[in-house]
């Protein structure tokens, strides 16, 4: 879906902090996710695009089948975005056997409002970034099940789309939507490039407020 160019590019960001701050300049709105999603494994940065996934509440003990399909049926370097309602965060919507498919497709990560499980497994045998809210030994049968792919799910106030780029790190997460993929990658890097400068200004100055004076950033 996106060139090798812009995966690239966004892998090449410092800090998700940057693209975040480029997101409120571009777009005037919040597109970071609320703070206890992050990453339960590993320290790796994620860049991919969405492949969504909603979940409903049910008694029903049925499999998360939408999920199952869109591991073996999406591109390769997809991150799996599932969200449904706040109760997620009480279950597992993610385990080790998803992550052996998301592993054996190439996938790039999990971003999940809710639960993870196999934690151990998962450290040990894959190494797959996954971003959750919590931790949860429980499973989703005969509490939630999935009821559709691929149609925008929100977590915290972000709306996220099938398709949008989703940008994860040791700070957080990011979603940039499609349409602005390319400007806010641009925004992004300026962003880099003035801290880093002024960073450089602020130690062989010796002075915090002069490196702020002369770029106006904090």
């Amino acid at each position: 879906m996106y060139s090798k160019s812009i995966i690239e590019g966004y892998r090449s960001i410092f800090s998700t902090a940057s693209i975040a701050d480029a997101c409120d300049l571009v777009l005037g709105k919040t597109m970071f996710l609320p703070f206890e999603i992050k990453n339960r494994v590993n320290e790796k940065k994620i860049v991919g695009p969405a492949v969504t996934i909603l979940e409903e509440a049910t008694y029903e003990k049925v499999p998360p089948q939408h999920a199952l399909d869109a591991i073996d049926e999406s591109e390769a370097g997809s991150v799996f975005v599932i969200s449904g309602c706040i109760e997620l965060e009480n279950v597992a919507v993610w385990g080790g056997l998803m992550t052996a498919g998301a592993v054996a497709n190439k996938h790039e990560g999990a971003v999940l409002n809710g639960g993870m499980r196999d934690l151990a497994e998962i450290r040990r045998d894959y190494d797959f970034p996954v971003f959750a809210k919590t931790i949860s030994p429980g499973t989703t049968l005969g509490r939630f099940r999935t009821v559709a792919s691929n149609k925008p799910v929100k977590i915290g106030d972000v709306v996220i789309y099938p398709g949008d780029l989703i940008i994860g790190d040791i700070d957080g997460v990011v979603c940039v939507p499609q349409k602005y993929v390319e400007e806010v990658l641009v925004a992004a890097k300026s962003i880099d490039e003035r801290e880093l400068e002024q960073a450089k200004l602020i130690i062989a100055s010796q002075s915090l407020r002069e490196g702020l004076a002369k770029y106006g950033r904090i």
